[in-house]
């Protein structure tokens, strides 16, 4: 297939996404599009456009030009949505600050952005005057000011920091004409932060051919009459982008919640009759531990990409009446580079004949196989870690550590070539050196490990390096370690992950050399005041040395072993 096929492809539903949601606003404009269901409240295609053009129309007042950054550090993924959409539509760059950010860590990400202002709410303001003092430019800060028929509505709030310019939050939203901006697809639209195995979290520039490339097989079994379900965040790209975005390419609706409930989940299906989600692989085993019923299966939900693909999806299914499981690979810097499409039952095995909406499963095949994502029979998927095969767009190899392509089943480095320009990021911001790393050997290397299986599918082996998953976030023994490393008892410390007990997540574990007398609840406490929960040891050891290799290398390796040792131990216990 040649690249202008590829092209063409990807204009077909509009590239760009802001052009597709002009055109459904213009052609669709009473067709609810986001359901906030925090506040029971929709605002249909027109709604929305209207909205964001006014939004764009302001940011070009405030002096935000094409290019210019806008930080936004909220919970709330209404207020997200419209503020990324609007920066798009001025030119923009969209840059979410992970809202359980505080101190070190969010001082970091702005300083490092560098953004020309912040969009924030009253419950995080605290958190980001306690940062001013220490940023070495503070931006412009608007804080957004809820209705008082919203579920976040405040009575009064902090004052916005003095070393802050701050900005009413009309003067980001009153009626303003759109400016004339034009964008193109290798223009950058994102700064999504990815954690470093090596240093600090690093800012992955996003062009708009990159939010096409990832959302394309994920919206490729949606349409119209589909609605999509959302409780990720919106500094994360699987909600900003697989779901908020993919629900404009596909015309459909977004049904979108703070975060996941797993007693709220069904309940929250029924409100919209929701046909797909995305369930990470934590929410799984919540929603397996409900009681079964007869009932399970009368539901509206027909689609649920899972990722990673846990080894018993075929059960989940078939409880639950979901006709297509699909799962890949999703990276931030690569986008959605693997695919594969599960059918999981035949058709009105699954989801109730009368329950049923969206694409069939005859469709489903059928577009699977044009885009040329393999379909697979959902109980012969026997094999841990599926990711699928490379889709239309890229390359996909198995490296080993000279970068030659590993033997079919040999495990090494997962590594990816895209066929068109901007398909991947353009950078890690400011730090070219870790750019040129990553691109080497003309390969995009993943730093996940992977094999070819003798199938021709990809699968996941493990995360390199020191990078963790918990919690569905993705982090790093570095950041971890940065953070412990803050407290004046303690000398030196070592932060690895251990398989943890729920899914396919980790548990992290933190070796502690005091420099003082220090206890284990002490370091529990200092975690506590600086870092979100999903980073905080779940282990906790302190000791008077931590081996080394003669060079001064920490060997994780030995503390690795010994920890599982201990646990394996305390589980047999039991």
């Amino acid at each position: 297939m040649s690249d202008p096929d590829l092209a063409a492809w990807l204009r077909a539903d509009e590239e760009i996404v802001t052009a597709r949601l002009d055109a459904l606003a213009r052609t669709a404009p009473d067709r609810p599009f986001f359901h906030y269901g925090e506040d029971g409240v929709t605002l249909t295609y027109g709604d929305f456009g209207r909205r964001t053009d006014a939004i764009a129309g302001n940011l070009a007042a405030l002096g935000v030009a094409k290019g210019g950054r806008v930080s936004v550090f909220c919970v709330n993924p209404l207020v997200s949505a419209l503020v990324m959409f609007g920066a798009w539509k001025a030119g923009a760059v969209y840059c979410p600050v992970n809202f359980a950010y505080s101190g070190r860590l969010l001082t970091y990400q702005l300083d490092d952005t560098a953004p020309a202002l912040v969009v924030t709410e009253p419950g995080l303001l605290p958190a980001l005057n306690a940062v001013a003092g220490d940023l070495a430019d503070p931006p412009g800060v608007v804080v957004y000011d809820p209705p008082a028929t919203a579920h976040d509505h405040v009575a009064s709030r902090a004052d916005v920091d003095a070393a802050f310019r701050e900005i009413p939050w009309a003067a980001l939203t009153a009626d303003a004409p759109r400016p004339d901006v034009t964008v193109a697809f290798d223009d950058p639209a994102n700064v999504i932060y990815t954690s470093g195995t090596t240093g600090p979290a690093k800012g992955v520039v996003q062009p708009y051919r990159w939010l096409a490339q990832y959302s394309f097989n994920l919206r490729m079994p949606v349409g119209p009459d589909d609605v999509i379900y959302n409780d990720l965040p919106m500094y994360h790209v699987g909600g900003a982008i697989a779901n908020v975005a993919r629900a404009v390419w596909a015309g459909c609706e977004v049904a979108v919640w703070n975060r996941f409930s797993p007693t709220d989940f069904w309940r929250r299906v029924a409100s919209r009759n929701v046909t797909t989600a995305i369930l990470l692989d934590v929410m799984i085993p919540w929603l397996m531990q409900a009681p079964a019923s007869p009932d399970d299966r009368r539901n509206t939900l027909n689609k649920v990409h899972m990722q990673p693909l846990p080894l018993q999806h075929h059960e989940v299914a078939r409880r639950f009446g979901i006709d297509f499981v699909t799962a890949g690979f999703g990276q931030t810097e690569s986008g959605a580079p693997l695919a594969v499409v599960l059918e999981e039952t035949a058709p009105g095995e699954g989801t109730p004949t009368e329950l049923y909406r969206g694409r069939s499963h005859a469709e489903i095949r059928e577009l699977s196989a044009r885009f040329g994502v393999p379909v697979l029979d959902g109980a012969d998927v026997t094999r841990k870690g599926l990711m699928g095969a490379p889709t239309a767009f890229v390359e996909a190899a198995v490296l080993n550590d000279r970068d030659e392509e590993c033997d079919v089943e040999e495990p090494g480095h997962l590594a990816l070539r895209p066929k068109l320009p901007a398909l991947f990021l353009d950078e890690y911001l400011g730090k070219p050196e870790a750019t040129v790393r990553a691109f080497r050997n003309l390969w995009f290397h993943t730093g996940d490990a992977a094999v070819r299986g003798a199938d021709g599918m990809f699968y996941f082996v493990d995360r390199l390096g020191d990078r963790m998953r918990v919690r569905g976030e993705n982090l790093s023994s570095f950041q971890v370690e940065d953070l412990l490393n803050q407290h004046p008892g303690i000398r030196f410390c070592a932060v690895f992950a251990v398989r943890g007990a729920e899914g396919d997540e980790d548990d992290v574990v933190a070796y502690v050399v005091p420099a003082e007398s220090l206890t284990e609840d002490e370091v529990r406490a200092f975690a506590a005041e600086t870092m979100p929960k999903y980073m905080r040891p779940k282990h906790i050891r302190i000791v008077d040395d931590i081996p080394r290799t003669p060079t001064n290398k920490v060997e994780k390796y030995k503390l690795r072993a010994e920890i599982l040792t201990e646990l394996d131990a305390a589980n047999l216990d039991r």
